[in-house]
């Protein structure tokens, strides 16, 4: 698995896992929902300052978003559409 296609398999993993929806974790990263789309699919580049804002976001180490999945995992599913955005405050940096 190449890296880019890892970095999405984990995001969407820990995403999904902690029932955030991918609008709100782009909100809350500071960065565009369509772009986090993007990534998720494998069609963005992210910087590693993204990826470490992303991270601090989801509550993980950076290392975390390089975890090779498990011979076998399936990918991780989406969350049920129709979902309502909470919107919390930004963290300051």
């Amino acid at each position: 698995m190449r890296a880019r296609a890892r970095v999405a398999w984990n995001v969407r993993r820990i995403r999904v896992n902690r029932g955030i929806p991918q609008d709100q974790l782009a909100y809350d990263a500071g960065i565009d929902r369509s772009y986090m789309g993007g990534l998720e699919r494998q069609q963005a580049n992210p910087t590693i300052d993204l990826l470490d804002r992303i991270a601090q976001t989801l509550g993980v180490d950076l290392s975390e978003l390089f975890i090779r999945p498990p011979k076998g995992a399936t990918a991780p599913k989406t969350l049920p559409k129709g979902r309502k955005m909470v919107r919390t405050p930004r963290r300051k940096q």
